[in-house]
């Protein structure tokens, strides 16, 4: 029985030492949690957004070239077989093949078409040579009856008048008999030559067409323009084009070969912090695939125009961020991580921004370690901290959630109110500035209207009295 309670005894104490330490570290971490030091150091005002890489130059790999030929029309064309992304190649290595069979068949019904246009311009050179020849043989024929009419006259000599007439009108109607039958050769010559030139153009335009479908038909096995490494395109809805995607002929492309020693960081940036980035502010790029590895970059370019990404209704702008540092490894489509510094202050001091509280008065202000509300003069903020200008000095302790009972705390402070009324009015008037000056140039306006046409009266009057 003594040994059970010795037992118990011992369990009991142990328990109650393990609920003390359990007590002791978790006072320990909430009072980690609810301070915050105030820091003295460099400071960043930061712009952050993920992105992409992208080669800064590049060469598409291209299907046929559809939209420059006039001579047909097509609609999309499936990709069959596509190399993997990534392939390395050289110049005129093979990449990409097409579905042929609208355009086999395409061709196949042209060619047709070509050997019936041949046919028909065959028969008709026949048709026209045997014509020809008719009218050539009328004519000869028409020139004998001609010279045996003026034989008639010529031995008629003796003949009486009549007769000797007779055999004149008999000349003169084989004259006019072969002069028609010459000039009906030359307009039937003039109308077969018409006929074979415009079927011989229609001959060409058919030729064209197959010799334009032959060159298509050969850009349905697509090689590669120049060496590189093969990089998919993205159709016009960001999805990678690969084997079974379709390509159109305004958008022929099915990947790319990259520059890989120039790349940039594609990022979206929101119209609320867009006004604080700049070209050539540094960025500091970590990319994701290299285990967070940061790069030095400098922002390269800014959207003029916003635009709305999808499953998005914020506006946003494009910035191109250029990577500074040549990294081998640097792929395109690699996710990145980018933090734009837009301004950068040295020997500051800041605390997190949940510190920093305003009463209904707006006097901004921090509860401190050691009891005092504190009246500070907040500046410039990043997403973590805020620096304070006037009001805390480093290594001061601030509560970062609001203590149990803040009427405890005293006062401290109270000359940085008239500095804290003074920059809200101040801000207040850079606000308001814009709409003064409008108003202002309105007024001016309105008052130069006014003395021109004062002006206008006055001299009007003056000439009435002069005259």
């Amino acid at each position: 029985m003594k040994k059970t309670v010795i037992i118990t005894a011992i369990i009991v104490v142990v328990t109650l030492g393990g609920l003390l330490a359990f007590v002791n570290l978790t006072s320990e971490d909430l009072s980690k949690h609810s301070y915050a030091v105030a820091e003295k150091g460099d400071f960043e005002i930061v712009v952050s957004g993920t992105g992409e890489l992208d080669a800064e130059n590049s060469v598409d790999i291209n299907g046929p070239d559809i939209v420059a030929n006039r001579n047909f029309r097509a609609a999309g064309i499936k990709i069959l077989d596509l190399v993997p992304e990534g392939t390395i190649v050289k110049k005129g290595d093979y990449i990409a093949s097409l579905d042929r069979t609208s355009f086999d068949n395409r061709l196949k019904d042209e060619l047709e078409k070509l050997q019936n246009i041949k046919n028909d311009l065959q028969m008709a050179l026949l048709d026209s040579a045997v014509t020809l020849t008719g009218l050539r043989d009328e004519i000869k024929n028409q020139g004998y009856a001609l010279e045996e009419s003026e034989i008639v006259l010529e031995q008629s000599a003796y003949e009486p008048p009549a007769v000797q007439y007779k055999a004149e009108l008999a000349v003169d109607r084989e004259k006019r008999s072969l002069e028609q039958q010459k000039l009906t050769y030359y307009l039937r010559y003039r109308q077969i030559l018409a006929s074979i030139s415009n079927q011989q153009t229609i001959l060409e335009k058919q030729n064209r067409i197959v010799d334009d479908l032959q060159e298509v038909l050969a850009g349905f096995t697509i090689t590669a323009p120049s060496d590189g490494m093969v990089i998919y395109k993205k159709d016009r809805l960001g999805s990678k084009i690969t084997a079974g995607s379709t390509i159109y002929p305004w958008f022929p492309a099915v990947a790319t070969l990259p520059d890989l020693s120039s790349m940039l960081s594609k990022i979206y940036v929101s119209e609320i912090e867009i006004n604080k980035v700049r070209e050539g502010q540094p960025v500091q790029v970590t990319v994701d695939a290299l285990h967070g590895k940061t790069i030095n970059g400098t922002v390269a370019s800014i959207a003029n125009i916003g635009e709305i990404l999808p499953n998005s209704d914020s506006k946003v702008f494009e910035v191109l961020v250029k990577i500074n540092d040549s990294e081998a490894d640097l792929r395109p489509s690699m996710t990145t991580g980018n933090r734009i510094i837009t301004r950068s202050y040295d020997n500051v001091v800041y605390v997190p921004i949940e510190s920093v509280q305003a009463g209904a008065d707006n006097i901004p202000f921090v509860y401190t370690r050691d009891g005092r509300k504190q009246i500070v003069v907040p500046g410039e903020s990043n997403d973590k901290n805020i620096i304070i200008e006037q009001g805390l000095i480093a290594g001061t302790s601030v509560w970062v959630v609001n203590p149990d009972d803040p009427s405890k705390f005293k006062v401290s402070g109270e000359e940085l109110v008239a500095v804290n009324e003074e920059r809200a009015r101040t801000r207040q008037l850079e606000m308001n500035m814009p709409a003064r000056d409008n108003s202002l140039l309105t007024q001016a306006g309105n008052n130069a209207g006014k003395v021109n046409s004062g002006g206008g009266s006055v001299g009007s009057s003056e000439a009435a009295e002069e005259n």
